[in-house]
């Protein structure tokens, strides 16, 4: 596997925001500050997933995010999403992401096809074929229409640059049995909220969206689930994480970040749209809550 980190020291990767400016464009000055902050608590990035809209982006926005962020040099690891229902679409994106200095990749599901076994292996097999970088399959079945089967990881099992799957059914028998199917791969929490349940199955860490808001405080969760030595982590976050899920992800997530400051306008591409929370009220107390959390 081609990469310069060794990705076993990134528990916590942020799936991180596309800030909108009033115009909605993409806006790079508040991006520079996004990822920079990130960066400072020592969090992978991953970006395009669907907390950054990735499908509501065009091709040259997509690689304009990509070589920006490239352009930083950070001192963190950077995953790029690769999503859609395009084989011939997704298999160029990767060729382009080939060329840029990036550590992993996201491999999403085909979306709205349900696919079943022969289909989802066919899929992976060739984006797995197509690159040297680590690869995170992202089984999301609400997003996606279907879910990887434990026989997908099975029969994908000679890549070996197969690294981790991002595991988002919230479903802890799910869990369990990818573990079985693959005892080697990374299995992340695609859930903020079960990331403790999840860890105390085995799970590598977490991909998160709360991280977007609290960086800090999400580094430290997870640190904190992965000991297994700190009680009541559920009951302290619950109430907080899910107040970024009462409507569409990213919706509250951005309304929360424009709140707090970081982002110049709580804008998203439709038809997602921060209308859909007329009230802050949840995100506003969940927001003072991990704040004042340790």
């Amino acid at each position: 596997m081609k990469s310069r980190y060794d990705l076993s020291n990134y528990p916590l990767w942020t799936a991180l925001v596309t800030p909108f400016d009033a115009n909605n464009q993409v806006d790079y000055n508040t991006l520079h500050s996004l990822v920079n902050e990130q960066a400072q608590a020592n969090n992978g990035i991953l970006l395009l997933g669907s907390t950054g809209e990735g499908l509501a982006l065009s091709s040259a926005e997509h690689k304009c995010i990509v070589e920006t962020v490239c352009n930083m040099q950070l001192d963190v690891p950077i995953m790029v999403a690769v999503g859609g229902m395009n084989l011939q679409d997704q298999s160029e994106w990767v060729a382009f992401c080939n060329t840029q200095p990036i550590h992993a990749l996201l491999l999403g599901s085909p979306l709205y096809t349900k696919p079943g076994v022969v289909g989802q292996t066919q899929w992976f097999d060739t984006l797995l074929s197509a690159t040297d970088l680590p690869c995170m399959l992202y089984n999301v079945p609400g997003r996606s229409g279907v879910s990887i089967t434990p026989q997908v990881l099975k029969n994908l099992a000679h890549h070996k640059n197969l690294w981790a799957l991002k595991e988002a059914s919230g479903d802890i028998g799910v869990f369990e049995a990818f573990r079985k199917a693959n005892p080697t791969l990374a299995i992340f929490s695609g859930d903020d909220g079960l990331m403790p349940y999840f860890a105390q199955a085995g799970a590598a860490g977490l991909v998160s969206v709360a991280a977007n808001a609290w960086p800090k405080q999400t580094a430290e969760f997870v640190r904190r689930s992965l000991a297994g030595t700190f009680p009541n982590l559920f009951t302290t976050w619950t109430d907080a994480v899910d107040s970024l899920f009462s409507v569409a992800n990213p919706i509250p997530v951005k309304v929360l970040m424009h709140v707090q400051g970081k982002l110049s306008t709580p804008n998203l591409r439709p038809p997602l749209t921060h209308l859909e929370l007329p009230c802050t009220q949840a995100i506003d107390r969940a927001n003072t809550t991990i704040l004042s959390w340790n």
